[in-house]
């Protein structure tokens, strides 16, 4: 989902993007796609090494209208939601919030247990926007990218920007 996320982004020449790919990001995706990290890193017009706390986007000075964490592991959530600034990607999100920037967060575990949803309450109280990847049954979406673009659809929604593949209900 986030590299069809990039994707969406790429087609909009005003946006400007920064990636960052966290070592369980870089685990997660080698096993769960056949697409190489190589040809998403290309989709975004800069990388950070997660590593990296001198980055530009970790200091608030940095001008972005904000971050999407997608997915988010409930291990970056938990950090996030607690202020636990140890890479780049929960440095930039606190960043974010302390500027009150725009802070979406798309889990990626299910069932979700109680330390899951606490951890989610708690980065909603610190001013995080959670767009969990569900099904949307009333739009009636023939196939599973149908659904895919119905939720980048809600992220970009977010930022007021608009997506060409979204289908807004219209009941």
């Amino acid at each position: 989902m986030g590299d069809r996320f990039l994707q969406a982004l790429r087609e909009m020449p005003e946006v400007e993007t920064h990636l960052i790919v966290t070592a369980g990001a870089e685990v997660t995706f080698a096993r769960e796609t056949d697409i190489s990290l190589d040809q998403v890193k290309a989709k975004a017009d800069y990388v950070h090494d997660y590593h990296n706390l001198a980055a530009c986007i970790s200091s608030g000075s940095f001008r972005t209208d904000g971050m999407v964490v997608i997915p988010c592991s409930m291990k970056s959530l938990s950090a996030i939601a607690n202020g636990y600034d140890e890479d780049l990607l929960v440095r930039s999100a606190d960043v974010c919030l302390k500027e009150n920037r725009k802070v979406v967060l798309v889990p990626r575990e299910m069932p979700l247990n109680r330390a899951h949803v606490r951890n989610l309450l708690a980065a909603v109280e610190a001013g995080c926007t959670i767009i969990p990847p569900m099904l949307t049954f009333y739009s009636n979406y023939p196939t599973s990218e149908d659904q895919v673009d119905h939720i980048i659809g809600k992220i970009l929604m977010q930022f007021n920007l608009p997506y060409k593949n979204f289908k807004p209900w219209e009941g």
